[in-house]
């Protein structure tokens, strides 16, 4: 299965959002979004999830309709709902809900609950939980459909440092042994150095660089895309830190006053 993305292009109203993004990824594979605010990752995943009128193909090479086959994770997960956690998880399951649950579905739902540590909060409603929980809640939606390809926005933003990468290395075993495709929209490099093994970066709407993250999250490239200065080094464990030391040009600087 190869995701298929071919001229995309977005705007809202007169406005350019997204123009002429292209790329392909295979099964298996965990691509990171990264990106300045604004550049227009959020509208890049909503367009490939079939929810945001686009130009361009989104298309799946295994045959399989896209709205079939993704499912999508919002970075806004703070929606006022009386559903409990075990009715919005069964959700994810829509498509094979009759006007029963069946067993499989229950199973299933029950299944991602625990793997997220969810399980003793299944009668809760979303009301009644932290911005971190309605996250876990959300991706737990999202797997238990059995997407071939899986859009979060980012995934880990409300989480602390455990449930960070209880989720990432969640995303990651479903990725080897389902065959998932993952896009993840990021901030934070560190993560998406360590989660990602294509790194796709965004600026101004357009496709600055796509790689491997030794390819793509390079000191000079850092600069060029956030304007910060970084030390991109290895660590013992064979991946790479990334320490963001400053702005390139802090504001009053003779560099800023030479290129305004």
């Amino acid at each position: 299965m190869t995701l298929c993305v071919n001229g995309l292009s977005l705007s809202y109203g007169q406005t350019e959002i997204l123009r002429d993004i292209s790329f392909n990824l295979t099964a298996g594979c965990r691509a990171a979004l990264v990106g300045p605010n604004g550049t227009g990752k959020s509208s890049l995943l909503r367009a490939i999830a079939g929810l945001q009128p686009h130009g361009g193909t989104v298309s799946l090479l295994s045959g399989e309709r896209p709205e079939d086959s993704i499912a999508y994770m919002p970075q806004d997960t703070g929606t006022a709902s009386a559903l409990t956690v075990l009715e919005v998880v069964l959700l994810g399951r829509l498509r094979s809900l009759g006007l029963r649950v069946g067993e499989n579905d229950r199973i299933a739902a029950f299944e991602a609950l625990a793997i997220f540590g969810l399980t003793d909060l299944q009668s809760r409603t979303l009301g009644h939980l932290s911005g971190g929980q309605r996250q876990l809640v959300f991706l737990a939606q999202a797997l238990v459909r059995t997407p071939r390809v899986l859009l979060l926005d980012e995934p880990t933003a409300a989480l602390d440092l455990r449930h960070q990468i209880l989720v990432l290395d969640i995303v990651h075993k479903h990725c080897q042994t389902h065959g998932i495709l993952a896009i993840a929209a990021m901030h934070d490099l560190g993560l998406a150095a360590r989660f990602a093994d294509q790194v796709i970066s965004l600026s101004g709407g357009r496709i600055l660089a796509t790689g491997t993250p030794e390819e793509v999250l390079t000191a000079a490239a850092i600069e060029t895309l956030y304007g910060v200065t970084a030390e991109v080094t290895r660590t013992a464990s064979g991946g790479f830190a990334i320490t963001p030391t400053g702005l390139a040009n802090p504001p009053g600087s003779q560099k800023e006053r030479v290129s305004a």
